[in-house]
């Protein structure tokens, strides 16, 4: 394919390229030597999930990829144990080596869900960050001032405020730009929210003679709560590798505003097609949303099942054809019950679910969080909007 047509495909659904100019040179450079470029993305394993706000930038690289070039997907396993200072408001606990080594396991099968595995080279930065002796950090540190760094937005509010900045946040942009210096990367893509980051890995390879990478700013995609990032963390995010009913059902829980937004981002809608959709009834709409994506990873057959069972549920008021079974007893206290199911992560999360109406047992309301209930065989509890539990008293 020609560069301006290359061109032409990585600029779709981006919100930044430094720059278009030296974009085209690397790709002019690699087509006259018949090379390829190298794509660098790193995500730290800092949660065991990859969720859909992960996929808008794991699809450019897929793009990448199908015009010839390769990605490096860079598991950050060391530096996930410092921290992304990204938008935080104080120093983020560090995770544990065990936390990140079982993180980092589950990476490598969900990006395969999108990345072509014979175009992808998987990394992970400890090979050569832990192998860096002081001389060659306090090295590092010399390339980059405090003041520089100061003009990140999130360290200059958190210096304002008095909250205190350690000195190992300072070096986690430091560190990414060195995975830069250490691949050789041509490119690096990141979300909006990387972009001091990116900008900061151009001048560290300049720094240590190297060609500054070309960096491209992809979309944030919102979480289901259509106002914060998407999140682990927070709560809001729908995993790739959710059960197919689960992935429906959170689908199913996004606004109709949000839904837009979702079909422009995940699935490359234009404009245009999109105010075509606006025409039709946005229940529709939905359901076909959430069947595309549970189509994407876990096939046809699956998410013409979840939309069946979500429309059993939620439109003809009939509990779904699959429940998982649990042992209870023939009495047990609804707390009890709750925490047998494992749906509900805490007591105070009990409470609030009751107060709600959001627990039902057989079909009713249960409206006291100290009730004691009696229980038979084939009884069905409800907990929230989409979690269905048979009973099988022993």
């Amino acid at each position: 394919m020609d560069i301006n047509k290359q061109m032409e495909v990585i600029r779709r659904g981006t919100v930044q390229i430094v720059s278009e100019e030296e974009l085209k040179n690397k790709l002019q450079k690699v087509a006259e030597a018949g090379k390829r470029l190298s794509v660098k993305y790193g995500a730290d394993p800092s949660a065991p999930d990859i969720h859909l706000g992960h996929t808008v930038p794991l699809r450019k690289l897929r793009e990448f990829q199908d015009l010839g070039h390769e990605v490096i997907f860079i598991i950050g396993d060391f530096t996930a144990m410092i921290g992304d200072p990204t938008g935080r408001s104080e120093t983020r606990k560090a995770l544990s080596l065990e936390d990140v080594e079982r993180n980092a396991k589950t990476y490598q099968k969900q990006v395969f869900k999108i990345l072509d595995p014979a175009k992808t080279r998987v990394v992970y930065n400890s090979h050569w960050l832990n192998k860096l002796h002081l001389r060659e950090i306090v090295g590092l540190t010399a390339k980059y001032t405090v003041a520089q760094l100061l003009e990140r937005d999130d360290f200059l509010k958190r210096y304002k405020a008095g909250h205190p900045i350690s000195l190992v946040e300072f070096l986690y942009p430091l560190l990414q730009g060195y995975d830069s210096v250490e691949l050789k990367a041509d490119i690096e893509l990141g979300g909006t929210d990387q972009t001091f980051n990116l900008l900061v890995s151009r001048e560290i390879q300049r720094a240590y003679g190297q060609e500054a990478e070309v960096i491209i700013t992809m979309p944030i995609l919102e979480g289901t709560d259509g106002v914060n990032k998407m999140s682990k963390s927070l709560g809001n995010y729908i995993g790739v590798e959710e059960p197919p009913k689960e992935m429906f059902g959170k689908t199913m829980s996004i606004s109709d505003d949000l839904m837009w937004r979702y079909y422009g981002l995940l699935f490359s809608k234009t404009q245009q097609e999109i105010e075509e959709m606006k025409k039709l009834h946005p229940m529709d709409m939905k359901k076909q949303l959430a069947g595309m994506l549970v189509e994407r990873f876990w096939g046809k057959e699956d998410a013409d099942k979840a939309r069946a069972d979500f429309e059993n549920v939620f439109s003809k008021r009939q509990n779904p054809d699959e429940m998982k079974e649990i042992e209870v007893s023939s009495e047990m206290q609804i707390l009890n019950l709750l925490k047998a199911t494992g749906a509900v992560p805490s007591n105070s999360e009990a409470k609030r679910l009751i107060q709600q109406g959001g627990i039902e047992l057989d079909g009713n309301k249960v409206p006291d969080i100290n009730a004691t209930v009696t229980l038979k065989n084939g009884s069905v509890i409800k907990i929230g909007k989409r979690n269905f539990f048979k009973l099988v008293v022993k």
